[in-house]
């Protein structure tokens, strides 16, 4: 299996390598870098059962979900692992949202159970991993909340400073607290994600800090995991659907990168498609779709959804490229039907953030459109805790949102505290 030091970078437009041991973000042309999987070494060499062997190990590196599966990664010994554990997280299927979106099944990976409360733990664990082998000290991000928190748990935990950018009031306090709790220096700046994340980049390029954005490849190998977990957790068999929302793109990269690679192993027998949703104020990846990926344009980005407000994602070759790999499609969702399916997954039980409920919004529309059909398989993605944003549920069932006329208000009940009122009431 291979170490950090045998891993390969390879640009995703030229196909140029780089070694891995020393920190590098993009290729020389400009290209984003895959961490290349030697396949050929690979097929044959490793089995589901392998990594089925493992669940249920208390120790690391196989308690992470994540590090179950280092031979699609690359080897580190134990002692030098950043990890919570990550990763475990459940599927969920409840008959209340399988009515509500249209199909038979319905089922949701929530990766808001992850030890920060997002996705992004997946790839911190990944990527402050390689910070400590390359011997950083201090990590940075842009961000609009999910990666600052993660980065500076992990960060926490490998003694290192971190360093995050965020939009100065464009981040969801849930979110902020984490960061600051965790000890990470929060810098405030004028603009939105695209203005902080073109600064974290001038900035990594000048100085010796470590980039722990989605444009650092080792994030996304982190992120691949996600999909190997959901297929273990299916035994194995492969839906037709897999629905993922999408702002930086990192996960529909990461996601695509996965299933490829499973493919090209003989570990899974066909590609499930793939379906990224977006926010239809933060929309560049769906327009481009809809031109047949001829042209490319950022927008200004607006949406409730804080997670995936971003108009110019970094990832958006690699979101393509899964799209293409899987025959997907991209589908945009109003904040309305963002909110309305946050409230129905709430209700469920289950719970999530505003841009999670981007996924099963937009499994709706692509129901109702004929494009996904009521009896196949569909996993939507819930990528972050209810708790990441408090304020625009609370604001959502008090009829408080912008823009947004709740479809299932749930707002608190006022009386007089007496016997006879609450008896009235149940």
């Amino acid at each position: 299996m291979p170490s950090l030091l045998d891993v390969k970078l390879k640009c995703v437009d030229c196909g140029v390598e780089y070694a891995a041991d020393r920190p590098r973000y993009t290729c020389d042309c400009g290209g984003l870098l895959d961490v290349a999987l030697d396949v050929g070494a690979l097929r044959g060499r490793i089995s589901t059962q392998l990594f089925d062997s493992r669940l249920g190990a208390r120790d690391l590196p196989y308690s992470s979900g994540v590090w179950r599966f280092s031979e699609l990664l690359f080897s580190v010994a134990a002692e030098n692992l950043v990890s919570a554990p990550e990763g475990n997280t459940h599927l969920y299927e409840s008959q209340r949202l399988s009515r509500w979106v249209g199909l038979d099944s319905f089922l949701l990976k929530h990766e808001g159970e992850n030890p920060t409360g997002s996705f992004k733990d997946r790839g911190m664990t990944v990527g402050v991993t390689v910070a400590r082998l390359l011997g950083a000290r201090t990590v940075a991000c842009a961000s609009t909340g999910n990666t600052s928190a993660s980065m500076a748990a992990y960060a926490a935990r490998a003694g290192m400073r971190a360093l995050v950018f965020v939009p100065e009031g464009k981040i969801a306090y849930g979110k902020l607290s984490q960061a600051l709790a965790y000890g990470a220096t929060t810098v405030q700046i004028e603009g939105d994600f695209d203005a902080a994340m073109a600064l974290v980049r001038e900035v990594a390029a000048s100085s010796p800090i470590y980039l722990l954005n989605s444009l650092n490849p080792f994030r996304l190998e982190g992120q691949k995991t996600i999909m190997y977990e959901v297929l273990q957790q299916l035994r194995w068999s492969v839906p037709d659907w897999v629905v993922v929302p999408g702002g930086n793109l990192g996960n529909s990269s990461a996601f695509g990168k996965a299933l490829h690679e499973l493919h090209e192993l003989g570990l899974i027998g066909r590609l499930p498609r793939l379906a990224i949703i977006q926010a239809e104020g933060a929309n560049p990846l769906y327009r481009a779709y809809r031109n047949g990926f001829s042209s490319f344009a950022p927008v200004q980005a607006q949406t409730i959804a804080t997670a995936i407000k971003i108009g110019n994602p970094v990832s958006y070759t690699k979101a393509k490229r899964a799209i293409e790999w899987t025959d997907g499609v991209v589908e945009q969702v109003t904040d309305a039907e963002i909110m309305d399916a946050k409230a129905q997954v709430d209700a469920a039980g289950v719970g999530c953030e505003p841009a999670s409920a981007a996924s099963v919004a937009g499994t709706r529309k692509l129901v109702r459109a004929g494009v996904i059909l009521p009896g196949e398989v569909v996993v939507a993605v819930l990528t972050g805790h209810l708790l990441k944003d408090p304020d625009s549920t609370v604001d959502y069932h008090l009829g408080k949102l912008e823009s947004v006329t709740p479809a299932y208000p749930n707002a608190p009940l006022r009386i007089k505290p007496t016997l006879e009122e609450v008896l009235r009431l149940i």
